[in-house]
């Protein structure tokens, strides 16, 4: 359904806006990733956006859970504190901090003007709070350098101060001045011009903007381009992305099999010609600090300054975010213990993260993966109990998704930790949780685990490519067949109507039945055996020779007897199983292979 325009920032708008950018990033993270040049060249801007964003949107969901049915709604400052401070503690990598910070300049201002008597805000202290943005995330920047983020965060709030109207206005206005400043980073930084695309960050932060004008509007923008077109970027494979397109990476081209594609990404190897997000771009030496340390902090004022000076002796791409006593520090260092050592020295650091980015290690909270892994592991999102009892017994590690619960990209990377293998199938079973399992499967692959996502949208899709399973096979020939037993394999499920909405198949009312076929709303009922009835029959008109039935606790207890005997009596030659979903949200889900 369309997002119905509003002219104000209230509680609502900031969660929509959180779920709007989420999902811009999560379709963005690929391309963001393959641009990434600057400061270092290791191709995890997008997915450091979208972790810090994700931590976000999850602290926001959690105001709104707090309230209850019934129990009103949490205020404009209560939902953009969890805002700021969900990604406060969930930023990630350089860009990721900076983006941490430029909420947390937005809710400062946001926050001090509301109240009690004003709920929501308009497009004038919007203008303030895009300004307090830009200017808190530069002032947390040791050394501030133009053709950054930083950069296009200025110009989205110099637009937006020249803005009329309402809060819809304003955001558009700032999203188009930011789209503006991003295609002109190439010309402010040189690696960005030598490798012949935009600023990674600047990327990330258009696509939040433009989620921030659909959430008021309604209104999907247009997505900013990736490459710079200029005839001064060369056109050899070994200068410039654009040899091997960021698009064509972001669209499915194995990095890996371009030589240097990770290293480079089409701009120069880390350290040449580059440093931290502000020390001038040429002026680096030809090797950069060899590891990535991030913690959270708890300190004082006094003790950060102290801090930041420290840290910026022991080496560069320092950004220290926050306030209140709490902090996220982050900072490129070749003594990666020094850097760990200064916080504990002004604080009590923790959630201590340090990557090696010549070798691609990551240690968290001194955690180390086992010595001796299995070859290979299916790691699932599962919607219920039995479902996960099933998938377990077939040999997967399972993450339970509870109805409404959703599973972070945090517990799926753990599940394929906990998986212990050298090779993880994943199968996030859901096509809201694409984006979350990509992100996952991103930070796994970073531990030296080699993970193939394969994109099912529906549990009995997973039970499919579970079948033809086969560990002895050679992982891509595996995934090549788990992928097409998947895809092979129409779904649907049934579902109870909460309230009244428009759909695909007309208009239904609260308490109607719903059948949804491949994800589109295709039969509206009264009753679940009939409205399940006519969705199988609609499902077997294009044929089909087995039948997958998953039956959840709240669905009548026939429904499973009258749909098997359905099968028998009107298609020959197809089979039909049955399994306990448990508490799995959908009344049943069908799958048709």
């Amino acid at each position: 359904m369309a997002q119905v325009p509003q002219t104000f920032l209230d509680a609502l708008a900031v969660r929509t806006w959180c779920g709007l950018a989420l999902g811009a990033l999560g379709r963005a993270r690929e391309e963001i990733d393959a641009i990434n040049v600057y400061p270092v060249a290791d191709g995890d801007t997008g997915t450091n956006l979208y972790l810090t964003l994700e931590s976000a949107a999850t602290a926001v969901e959690a105001v709104f859970a707090g309230y209850g049915t019934g129990a009103g709604e949490p205020s404009l400052a209560d939902a953009v504190h969890a805002m700021a401070h969900g990604a406060l503690i969930g930023a990630r990598g350089n860009s990721g901090t900076i983006l941490a910070q430029l909420l947390r300049g937005m809710a400062q201002v946001l926050a001090d003007d509301t109240g009690r008597e004003a709920p929501r805000i308009e497009g004038a202290a919007l203008r303030r709070a895009l300004r307090r943005a830009a200017d808190s995330a530069r002032q947390a920047v040791a050394h501030p350098v133009e053709g950054t983020v930083l950069t296009v965060a200025s110009a989205a709030a110099e637009a937006a101060e020249e803005a009329e109207g309402d809060c819809g206005a304003v955001a558009r206005a700032a999203y188009e001045g930011a789209r503006t400043a991003l295609a002109a980073t190439p010309g402010q930084l040189p690696v960005l011009g030598r490798a012949g695309v935009v600023d990674a960050g600047g990327r990330g932060l258009v696509a939040v903007l433009g989620a921030l004008v659909e959430a008021f509007t309604g209104e999907a923008v247009r997505e900013p381009p990736a490459a710079w077109e200029s005839p001064a970027v060369p056109e050899s494979p070994e200068t410039s992305a654009v040899g091997r397109s960021p698009q064509a990476l972001a669209a499915g081209e194995d990095a890996d099999a371009i030589p240097g594609a990770r290293a480079r990404v089409g701009g120069p190897a880390r350290g040449e010609g580059m440093s931290d997000a502000g020390r001038c771009a040429d002026a680096a030496d030809a090797d950069g600090p060899a590891y990535e340390v991030i913690y959270l902090l708890e300190a004082g004022d006094t003790a950060v300054a102290r801090l930041r000076e420290r840290l910026d002796a022991l080496g560069d791409s320092l950004v220290v975010v926050g306030g209140d006593g709490l902090w996220n520090v982050h900072v490129h260092a070749d003594d990666a213990g020094a850097a760990v050592e200064a916080g504990v020295e002004a604080g009590r650091p923790y959630r201590i993260r340090i990557t090696h980015f010549g070798l691609g290690d990551v240690h968290t909270g001194g955690e180390r993966p086992p010595r001796e892994r299995a070859q290979r592991a299916v790691v699932a999102v599962v919607p219920g109990e039995g479902l996960a009892g099933l998938y377990t017994e077939a040999g997967a590690t399972t993450v339970l998704a509870r109805p409404g619960e959703p599973p972070a990209s945090g517990e799926l990377v753990q599940a394929v930790r906990r998986a212990h293998a050298r090779e993880v199938v994943l199968l996030p079973n859901d096509a809201e949780l694409r984006h979350t399992a990509a992100a996952a499967a991103e930070q796994a692959r970073a531990d030296g685990i080699r993970v193939a996502l394969i994109p099912t949208r529906s549990a009995v899709q997973g039970i499919a490519a579970l079948a033809v399973h086969e560990p002895e096979r050679r992982f891509d020939e595996d995934v090549v067949q788990m992928t097409a037993a998947a895809g092979a394999t129409r779904y649907a499920e049934v579902v109870v109507a909460e309230h009244q909405s428009w759909t695909t198949a007309g208009i239904c009312q609260a308490g109607d039945v719903l059948g949804l076929i491949d994800g589109d709303v295709a039969v509206i009922g009264a009753d679940v055996t009939t409205t399940a009835a006519t969705v199988l029959d609609r499902m077997l008109q294009a044929g089909g020779e087995l039948v997958t039935l998953v039956v959840g606790d709240e669905a009548p207890e026939t429904v499973a007897e009258h749909l098997e005997a359905r099968v028998r009596e009107s298609y020959l030659a197809v089979d039909t199983v049955v399994y306990r979903g448990g508490r799995q949200g959908a009344l049943l889900l069908i799958g048709v292979e």
